[in-house]
């Protein structure tokens, strides 16, 4: 008996280790719709249905900016201030005393004409970096005006000012200019794939600033010291390119200071509406809601010379045709940075922006070479300094000495990431003091106090379309999708705005009686980056998600598996910059459907409308700590393979913490503008609070150290613990685990919260 006992557990075990730990689903034979909906008839990708949606939606918000009804008034200095802001200037403040400091390696110019002299130069901008470039002075006589003159990142000063095709610094000069050429950073390669100009812009706009903010304040640096150096009269900027837009910021922040004579703006000026295709540096939140060029060019009160002239070409990560990859399919990932290319506009779209201006004291010029003789002589003309002549043949330098350019441009790079390191030490304390407002002496002061909070976050973080959107009556239509031995699932569409719409997978308990009147509570399950609803459900990806939304209905749940929009690579990152160009985010779509998402879950008659949770991993982790706080349905969130110190994960570049970091990585949708001195996740959490908060963590996940995440975490459980009093309403699960759902430690807190005495 004991042979045949034996045999018959050996048998068993086999049994046993043939059965896949994920349920078993199976297609539905009847794709009937659910009741109370209409039948689902939308074939192919769903997915890709919802994304390209999107797409159109942000198209059409984008095309409305050139018929804004509301543009601001000029005439106040509230838009410029605002501008600063977008572009970061107001962070840095400019040192007020700083002068031209001569850098050459030997005394003495670098190189000289007959009329001429060209020195190395630096000078203080703010904190402790520094601008760098030339300095070309009149030999015999006293300038008869000072000019900023820009190249573009494509150059060095010494090709405006020594030996390029078109010196055109070294014509101001030969004409009795005074003139100072700084060097920007260039667009070339950096040791990670994206370009230097992208790898300093990413934690800058995670930290409230932008590359051309950084470069601005260097140019108005450069204009104090010219201010206080002998001779002083006029002074004018200029610029071509990438040069072209900061001379043009300048203008815009300075033009009403009485500082400036002229601007002259070449190769850069035309409609922006195509901002998101350029390269990331020149991604402004807000630009097009707020001010596209023409409102820029209202922003300057000084005379303001426009030249459509040849602009600069240039292309980071493209197909063969030369345009930003907009793929249909799946790809494998190419961990690099932002497609894009520089927008040449043509003559025609100059004119048409040049014609918006609500100013008209502004001068249109065409011209087939960048920074004219014509230009610089309406530019002067206007700005009082009478006719100049400047010439077309020029004497060459003595010396076309290229000494020191590439120092110079690897220790100014150096110099803004150790700005942008400070500005990440420092960031704490901005928070800090940007929540000290919050009251947490009582459940009603929090309450009162947090508002607040969730408002400037929904409105100038997120962004969001809810003030001029209306929504659409959701128009549910279902089929049926799987079968399980315990549960019956759903694909469900949902009308949001026109264009967008909200798709996923509703997945029931099987014995649950739809007439009955008991009514259930739901989990929805967010998948993450580039993932699916099918992920979270059955055996595709199960060593991630753990088939957490079916095991979920099995234990009595109703889930909802949503399609979020962060799925086919390139296509849904560039959707971020277009929303970005217009001050909105990804989540200012994502947000909305969710809304739908659980008012039509409560409308359900056995759903519990006040016991609907969210549970997401990864970038769904990501969502969980985003749309919880401005879908007040949501009851409850717990945070997997996310939740850390967001903001040094976004911003830090040492060596030890590159692993971790997403500073040069592949994500480059994933920066949110001024997210580091307003909300990192303890303030995210605050937000969700006094609702209950939860952290799934595996020991082994790459996505951050366990330090940092118990750092973060710290903070959360002395806000619900100490300062509120409700410590059973938060909680962290750590598993000696990798990226992936639990699913222990987490069910027990749903049940704990959505179920009467945790069944």
């Amino acid at each position: 008996m004991k042979r045949f006992a034996i045999l018959f557990s050996l048998a068993g075990f086999l049994q046993a280790e043939e059965t896949p730990p994920w349920p078993i689903l199976g297609s539905a034979k009847d794709p009937t719709p659910l009741p109370g909906t209409a039948k689902l008839e939308m074939e192919g990708d769903l997915a890709w249905e919802l994304v390209s949606g999107v797409d159109k939606f942000l198209d059409k918000k984008i095309n409305e900016t050139d018929q804004n009804p509301t543009w601001p008034d000029y005439t106040t200095d509230e838009n410029r201030k605002f501008f600063s802001q977008i572009l970061g200037t107001s962070l840095d403040p400019i040192h007020g005393d700083s002068r031209f400091e001569y850098t050459g390696t030997s005394p003495g110019p670098i190189a000289e004409t007959g009329e001429a002299t060209i020195c190395e130069v630096r000078w203080k901008a703010f904190r402790d970096v520094h601008g760098t470039g030339l300095l070309l002075e009149p030999k015999n006589e006293e300038p008869i005006a000072d000019v900023v003159a820009i190249p573009d990142a494509g150059q060095t000063p010494e090709e405006v000012s020594l030996f390029g095709k078109n010196p055109f610094a070294l014509r101001m000069a030969q004409a009795g200019c005074r003139v100072v050429v700084p060097m920007l950073t260039n667009r070339e390669n950096h040791r990670f794939p994206m370009t230097n100009r992208e790898w300093l812009h990413r934690p800058a706009f995670e930290l409230g600033r932008t590359l051309a903010g950084y470069e601005t304040n260097m140019a108005i640096a450069a204009i104090h010291c010219l201010e206080q150096m002998p001779g002083h009269r006029k002074t004018f900027v200029c610029g071509w390119g990438e040069g072209g837009r900061i001379a043009f910021y300048v203008g815009a922040l300075l033009g009403d200071s009485n500082r400036l004579d002229g601007v002259c703006v070449s190769g850069y000026f035309g409609s922006r509406k195509n901002v998101w295709s350029e390269p990331a540096e020149r991604n402004v939140f807000h630009l097009l809601s707020r001010f596209g060029d023409a409102g820029v060019a209202s922003l300057v009160r000084c005379p303001l010379v426009i030249e459509h002239s040849p602009a600069p070409g240039f292309t980071f990560r493209a197909d063969a045709d030369g345009e930003p990859e907009m793929v249909t399919v799946p790809r494998p990932k190419i961990n690099g940075g932002k497609p894009g290319k520089l927008i040449v506009p043509d003559f025609e779209g100059t004119k048409a922006e040049f014609d918006r201006i609500r100013k008209k004291d502004k001068f249109l010029l065409q011209s087939t070479a960048p920074i004219s003789n014509p230009a610089l002589e309406r530019l002067f003309l206007e700005g009082g300094c009478g006719t100049v002549g400047f010439q077309d043949t020029i004497s060459l330098p003595t010396t076309d000495s290229q000494t020191g350019i590439q120092n110079r441009h690897d220790a100014q790079l150096r110099e803004i990431e150790a700005h942008n390191t400070w500005a990440l030490t420092e960031s704490a304390g901005q928070r800090d003091a940007f929540f000290s407002k919050l009251n947490t002496a009582t459940a009603q002061s929090f309450d009162s106090s947090v508002k607040p909070y969730r408002k400037i976050f929904r409105d100038e973080v997120i962004g969001s379309f809810e003030e001029t959107e209306k929504y659409l009556p959701p128009n549910p239509r279902t089929r049926k999708y799987q079968t399980g031995p315990k549960t019956v699932s759903y694909e469900v569409v949902l009308d949001v705005y026109e264009d967008v719409i909200a798709y996923g997978i509703l997945t029931l308990p099987k014995n649950l009686d739809l007439e009955s009147g008991k009514k259930l509570p739901v989990v929805v399950c967010q998948h993450g980056l580039e993932g699916r609803p099918q992920d979270t459900i059955g055996e595709q990806k199960y060593t991630a998600y753990k088939a957490y939304a079916t095991r979920l209905a099995e234990e009595g749940f109703i889930t909802f598996a949503p399609q979020n929009l962060y799925i086919f690579r390139d296509k849904f990152r560039l959707l971020q910059f277009k929303a970005n160009s217009i001050g909105k985010t990804l989540f200012s779509v994502m947000v909305p459907q969710h809304k739908v998402i659980t008012k039509w879950l409560a409308s359900l008659p056995y759903v519990d409308g006040d016991k609907i949770g969210f549970y997401g991993l990864s970038y769904g982790g990501k969502s969980a700590m985003r749309i919880p706080p401005l879908v007040e349905r949501y009851c409850l969130s717990i945070c997997s393979g996310d939740f850390n110190e967001w903001i040094w994960k976004i911003c830090a570049t040492d060596p030890k913490s590159l692993r971790y970091t997403y500073v040069n990585k592949g994500e480059y949708e994933i920066f949110e503008f001024n997210l580091g001195n307003t909300f990192n996740y303890a303030e995210m959490a605050a937000l969700i609070a006094p609702r209950p908060f939860m952290v799934e963590r595996g020991h082994f996940d790459g996505v951050a150290p366990d330090e940092t995440v118990a750092y973060e975490y710290a903070k959360v459980r002395r806000l619900y613990a100490a300062q509120l009093g409700i410590p059973d309403k938060t909680e962290i699960e750590w598993f000696a685990g990798p990226h992936c759902i639990n699913g222990k430690g987490t069910f027990e807190f749903l049940k704990k919260h959505l179920m009467v005495d945790g069944k």
